[in-house]
């Protein structure tokens, strides 16, 4: 790519975004992202400050949803809030298949990150959701369950149309939540 003086935020954003579900945060420097949008490094600097800025504004869209998601899921109370939990993480993974995929290529380092403020908390709350407000051990243990393996299989990148997709999603995460799939 020929290299631009000044390229377009976005340009960065898309790239960094590819590099990092590709090689992982750890596995992309700044330098990687110049080289692919085809400009000097400085003029990444100009835009953000540092590989965590970019990441930052990556994830933040992402990390919104899932807050709005636990505030749509806080009225609801079993069955009603299992179900509105799962169409929700379904849907928010297929959105952000991309930020999934980041955030499980270095899962290590980034639990906890400043950049993803209120991440746990809001995790707790979709979890609460999908265990129906339930805290019996074991509606906790298939709130987790489905929590992790939706994202994960949408981070994957299987060919299948996003429609089958969402729906054996949706039917796997109620099976795996004992919800009726009706």
């Amino acid at each position: 790519m020929a290299r631009s003086a000044t390229p377009m935020r976005e340009d960065i954003l898309e790239s960094a975004a590819r590099l990092f579900a590709t090689r992982g945060f750890r596995g992309t420097s700044l330098q990687d992202i110049a080289s692919d949008v085809g400009c000097a490094k400085a003029s990444l600097l100009y835009h953000f400050r540092n590989k965590d800025a970019i990441l930052a504004e990556l994830l933040a869209p992402a990390g919104r949803e899932l807050a709005e998601l636990a505030d749509r899921l806080a009225p609801l109370d079993g069955d009603e809030a299992a179900r509105a939990a799962v169409a929700g993480l379904v849907e928010l993974s297929l959105g952000f298949r991309r930020q999934v995929k980041i955030l499980l290529q270095d899962v290590d380092v980034m639990i906890n990150r400043p950049e993803l403020p209120g991440l746990n908390e809001s995790i707790e709350r979709l979890v609460d959701s999908l265990a129906g407000r339930s805290d019996a051990p074991e509606a906790r243990v298939r709130a987790w369950m489905a929590l992790v393996a939706v994202p994960l299989t949408t981070a994957t990148g299987l060919p299948v149309p996003d429609e089958t997709l969402r729906a054996e999603l949706t039917r796997g995460a109620l099976r795996t939540l004992d919800r009726p799939l009706d």
